[in-house]
Formats: C-alpha cells, sequence, structure tokens
C-alpha cells in the first residue's frame, strides 16, 4: 500500500510550491517510485514542475459522458475510458503525474466518477508513495479516491488570514469519509527573523501547531518569474533545505513496513 501525503491550503499558500519541494526530496532521498495527483482544479502543479500537461482526467470524463471517446470491437466503454486515464499520466525520472482537471458540472458522473475513483486506487498500487495537491477544502477527495492519507499537510502563509484559512481547513476535514492519521500545519514563506510573537500568540489562540517552517527563498521566486521548474531549483537553498529536512522527519516516523 501506499504512503499518501496529501496537501492543502488556500490560493496563494505557497501549497503547489511545497507540493513540488515535498516530490523532489521524495525522490532525492527514497529512490522509490512516486505518483503526483494534481487534485487542485487550478491545475498549476505540473507547470511547477516543468512539465507539460496534454489531457486531464477531467477531460476523459466529460468525453466519456459525452461518449466522445473512441472504442473498437475489442475495447467496451470501460476499458476505453481506463486507456484514456491512462494516457493522462505524465512520466519523468522518479515519478509520474496525473493532473485531474476541473471539477464536474451540472450533469451526473457517477458512473465515471467510480471508473476514475477506482483507477485511481488501482495505478495507486503500483507507487511507494503518492502526493495529493489538493484544493483549499478537500472536498472532493472522497469523491476521487478511497486511499486514506498518512499526512495531511496544511499549508499556509504566517499571516492572521492564513491562519484563520488553515483552521477551516483542518474542521473541513474531520467531516471527511476518509482517515487522516496525522496532519500537520507548515507556514510557507516565512521571513528570516521568524515568526513574530502577533503571529505565534494566533497560532495559539486557534489551538493549532507549528509543525514546520518553509523560509521565503529568493532562488525559487526567480524561477517562478520566468516560468522555470523547482526541480532546478539550488540543493542548498533555504526552501529546498527545510522541506528536505521535513520530508525527512515524516518518513522517519513512517511504520518501518512502509
Amino acid at each position: 500500500m501506499a504512503f499518501t501525503i496529501a496537501l492543502s491550503g488556500k490560493g496563494g499558500s505557497g501549497k503547489t510550491t511545497i507540493a513540488s519541494l515535498i516530490l523532489r526530496a521524495l525522490v532525492e532521498r527514497t529512490g522509490k517510485s512516486v505518483l503526483a495527483v494534481d487534485a487542485d482544479p487550478n491545475a498549476t502543479l505540473g507547470l511547477a514542475l516543468g512539465l507539460t500537461v496534454d489531457r486531464t482526467a477531467a477531460e476523459v470524463r466529460e468525453d466519456a459522458l459525452e461518449r466522445r471517446l473512441q472504442t473498437s470491437p475489442g475495447m467496451d466503454r470501460q476499458r476505453a475510458i481506463e486507456y484514456a486515464l491512462h494516457q493522462c499520466l505524465v512520466e519523468h525520472t522518479g515519478f509520474d503525474l496525473v493532473a485531474m482537471g476541473r471539477p464536474e458540472g451540472p450533469k451526473c458522473y457517477c458512473y465515471v466518477n467510480h471508473l476514475l475513483r477506482a483507477y485511481l486506487d488501482t495505478i495507486s498500487a503500483d507507487y511507494t508513495y503518492v502526493l495529493i495537491d489538493n484544493e483549499a477544502g478537500m472536498e472532493h477527495l472522497s469523491r476521487r479516491t478511497t486511499t486514506d492519507v498518512d499526512i495531511l499537510i496544511v499549508v499556509a502563509e504566517p499571516t492572521a488570514v492564513g491562519l484563520r484559512s488553515a483552521k477551516r481547513v483542518y474542521e473541513a476535514v474531520a467531516g471527511l469519509p476518509i482517515d487522516v492519521r496525522r496532519s500537520q500545519l507548515v507556514l510557507s514563506r516565512v521571513r528570516s527573523e521568524g515568526l513574530s510573537g502577533a503571529i505565534e500568540q494566533q497560532v495559539a489562540d486557534l489551538g493549532l501547531t507549528v509543525a514546520g517552517i518553509v523560509p521565503h527563498d529568493e532562488a525559487l521566486t526567480e524561477l517562478a518569474e520566468v516560468g522555470g521548474s523547482i526541480l532546478d531549483a539550488p540543493a542548498a537553498s533555504p526552501a529546498v533545505e527545510a522541506v528536505g529536512g521535513l520530508v525527512e522527519e515524516w518518513l522517519a516516523a513512517a511504520s518501518p513496513a512502509r
């Protein structure tokens, strides 16, 4: 069974950047296979990794619903959907990426969503790690997979709005029909002088615990400005080192069986 790490956080929190850094750290430190799932409708994980995503699972879902998928005498509709979903995989050294795409519209997607969930659950078994970059509320996570989450990373900026948004993520997760075994709050883009007293007080008032801090990193800012890949960030850059250390802690705390 794959070890699953999911990320959530409001738009602009740095969630996708940290997801990319976690993916990089998993590949570099374990040498094991990783499946990256871009489950945020904004679908920016591929961009952050410097990859081109030609087709999303949502597009397959729409094509299946409108019966635009090509079948053959030896391939029924279900097999055609599974084949089209497999073509969504973007392969890279050390990991594969699949983008889920936009959410469902007003039509009935039950049949196709069932196949999509089954497909993701099936291919996840072929990887040691699964990394899921989610939308802020994670509302559709349980509709896309039945996989439990070993670690949920809630990403927030060190601001009053960021912390309150993180609190809402925790509250939303409590209502999901999946098991989240461990949750960690990671603050992103933290200034070199660290957290202010006001932020530390708000963290305490909200009943949150900061598990990790990722500093502001000019190297990542420069890469973002030119559309570069986070995989190309210097190994010694502050954010790369910080996230690498967090990943090492998570792996050390994981069950030896994994």
